[in-house]
């Protein structure tokens, strides 16, 4: 699918640039930490890596029926997507568990701390799973920041439009100081918004300390998204926001580039 039926098509859509590829190794385990702005970011994102990567997905992607659930079902177990229940409890830790096998055999595992898409393009408070499962495994975890893709496939937009799109690899973070941690709470919410502020750093997006889900159901009650946003600049931990802001393609040819 990436080389020969999916990703041609992909590419000349999208036209990916991407930063930092060099901090991705080039083999053994690390977690891949990334924001999240669209359904594309986790076809997108294996495009510009020469190793496999899984991902988590939601359960319901594999549920569908009729030909269209059927063809999305087939596709994601296709590109090795791991289902899992957003509902929480023993179904979240049994697809936790499956990312620290794919970690433990050395493999990339690709994972969204902050559990769904963001409703508005915003950087909101991380899940600690990406935390538990950086201290249990003591893989390197590696922030990468998805540029634009919410602008080419907005939410509620089946088919994305053809846009240029980039990527941004922030350095890997070494966790290996909280080994045998894992268990404290305090730890792992410290874990993970470190990982969130180095995806806030180089992504540039504004932070907003509840969670995306917590959100989305504001906005479905009819709240409007920016009365959810912080009244001075935050960013995870409480920490002063970073002086950033959202990175530009590099100027070129079109096509796809690695700068």
């Amino acid at each position: 699918m990436k080389r020969v039926l999916v990703g041609p098509l992909l590419r000349l859509m999208f036209r990916p640039w991407v930063r930092g590829l060099e901090n991705i190794p080039g083999d053994g385990p690390a977690i891949i930490a990334s924001n999240h702005l669209a359904v594309i970011d986790s076809f997108v994102l294996p495009l510009v890596l020469d190793r496999e990567i899984v991902f988590i997905g939601k359960a319901e992607y594999f549920s569908g029926t009729g030909l269209k659930g059927r063809i999305t079902a087939g596709f994601m177990r296709g590109v090795g997507t791991i289902p899992v229940d957003r509902s929480g409890g023993k179904a979240s830790e049994a697809a936790l568990r499956t990312g620290l096998n794919r970690l433990n055999d050395g493999g990339l595992f690709g994972i969204y701390p902050e559990g769904t898409r963001s409703p508005d393009g915003r950087l909101y408070r991380g899940k600690t799973g990406v935390a538990r499962l950086a201290l249990e495994s003591g893989a390197p975890v590696i922030p990468v920041a998805m540029i634009g893709t919410d602008k080419a496939q907005p939410i509620g937009k089946r088919l994305p439009k053809p846009m240029r799109i980039g990527i941004v690899i922030g350095e890997p973070l070494d966790f290996s100081r909280y080994s045998g941690m894992e268990n404290d709470r305090f730890i792992l919410r410290s874990v993970t918004d470190e990982i969130l502020y180095s995806l806030m750093s180089i992504s540039g997006q504004e932070y907003v300390d509840i969670y995306a889900a917590t959100q989305k159901a504001r906005i479905a009650a009819g709240v409007k998204a920016t009365q959810a946003g912080p009244a001075t600049p935050s960013a995870p931990g409480g920490r002063q926001a970073p002086d950033v802001q959202v990175p530009e393609p590099p100027q070129e040819t079109p096509g796809p580039s690695v700068d």
